[in-house]
């Protein structure tokens, strides 16, 4: 078993929320997202982030608009819609409650 493989898998498992914590802050562009998950040290490409939107915004918990850019086409700035403000709160303890139990274990 290659370790590579079960580090995607928890990056995996956290991207959904650390999106949603980004924007919780801020509506924002893809690739600002990237930007910023990429400056945490969580690596993500395009691939992988324009389904997760699209999933999230089919799901409720994202709302976009476009805006006009003065360097090529419109821009899609993501937001999360009150249901995803909501969900965001639910993941932020969740991953309270788990961050303190795998310390316990751990140490």
């Amino acid at each position: 078993m290659k370790v590579e493989n079960t580090k995607a898998q928890m990056r995996k498992g956290i991207l959904e929320y650390c999106i949603l914590s980004i924007l919780s802050k801020r509506e924002a562009y893809p690739s600002d997202i990237i930007a910023e998950l990429k400056e945490a040290k969580l690596l993500v490409v395009e691939g992988t982030l324009y389904p997760l939107l699209t999933r999230l915004k089919n799901a409720g918990i994202l709302a976009y608009r476009w805006e006009e850019s003065s360097a090529g086409p419109p821009r899609k700035y993501y937001s999360l819609t009150s249901e995803g403000e909501l969900f965001c709160q639910e993941l932020a303890k969740t991953w309270q409650e788990l961050y303190q139990s795998v310390n316990k274990v751990t140490k």
